[in-house]
């Protein structure tokens, strides 16, 4: 039967192309669109009131999202092959396995990059400087693992960017009283999925010597989440005051926030398979507001 998944159109792809598309894991585009859906908040609250989102703004960081996401796994692999080959999770990526060499991969990444900086350009001035800041957290947070372990939370300030981009490229500069707090909510909303994904790997993380906040909570890893989403509505909330937001964006929050007190209810820590959906489904979440947004802008 025809399938249009990322993963049957990786599959079908002729087989020397395979490998680079699972380095960029387009197989795999829960985290491009968990990167992608901060952008398309921030462009969504940035729109005039009663009119939709800038179409061309949300085409546009669509393809940043598939590029920067795709160099940023590039970039992880490249320090991580090494460690992916002791984990039996990720000892089948292009790397580990040997599919590409390391040279490949620097080649490839230099393209992926590249491409991202042409989309990049096509945005005002204030924005390609703010855009090409983020560069330093995207190349040094898959090394915050060995040092930190908060690892997570440099993911989400390098997960978010788009909450501070997306607003500027629409308006020509931050409206910090709005994006800021967008940005807060959005690293709140990484630390619960991260850590929620980050679980998965703990046993191998701990003989591998890897730090996460899934090895800093525990037991306890089920408050902090709580305390994470509560941080979150409540960021989500100070951005809609600060912009006018209506019902529908309120509605979305709270929508956001019955979303996430089912999944931490629900989470069995100790099963990765359950950690896997739960983390998946977060793109429900982005979804959600993302509509709340645009609703409440009409």
């Amino acid at each position: 039967p025809l399938s249009f998944s990322a993963a049957e159109l990786v599959r079908a792809a002729p087989g020397p192309l395979r490998p680079y598309l699972r380095l960029m894991r387009l197989h795999q585009p829960t985290g491009t669109w968990l990167l992608y859906l901060p952008c398309t908040w921030s462009i969504g609250l940035a729109a005039e009131p009663g009119c939709l989102p800038d179409w061309h703004m949300l085409s546009l960081f669509g393809i940043g999202a598939v590029l920067m996401r795709g160099a940023g796994c590039t970039i992880n692999d490249m320090w991580d092959r090494d460690y992916d080959k002791k984990v039996a999770r990720t000892a089948s990526r292009p790397l580990a396995a040997g599919d590409i060499s390391t040279f490949q991969s620097f080649v490839f990444l230099g393209g992926q990059l590249s491409l991202a900086l042409c989309v990049l350009l096509c945005l005002n001035y204030y924005s390609i400087i703010l855009g090409a800041a983020s560069v330093s957290l995207v190349i040094t947070y898959p090394l915050m693992k060995r040092v930190t372990y908060w690892p997570q939370l440099i993911l989400g300030l390098t997960f978010n960017w788009g909450a501070l981009l997306g607003w500027s490229a629409v308006k020509g500069s931050c409206e910090w009283s709005v994006c800021l707090p967008m940005y807060l909510a959005g690293v709140m909303w990484t630390l619960v999925y991260d850590t929620i994904y980050a679980h998965q790997d703990k046993r191998d993380d701990i003989v591998i010597g890897v730090k996460s906040t899934a090895l800093q909570f525990k037991e306890d890893t089920k408050q902090w989440l709580s305390g994470f989403s509560l941080a979150m509505l409540l960021s989500l909330c100070m951005a809609g005051m600060n912009c006018n937001q209506t019902f529908p964006y309120y509605s979305a929050v709270a929508a956001v926030g019955a979303h996430l007190a089912h999944q931490i209810y629900t989470l069995d820590i100790d099963k990765p398979e359950d950690c896997w959906k739960k983390f998946a489904s977060n793109r429900t979440v982005g979804v959600l507001l993302f509509i709340g947004i645009v609703l409440g802008n009409l």
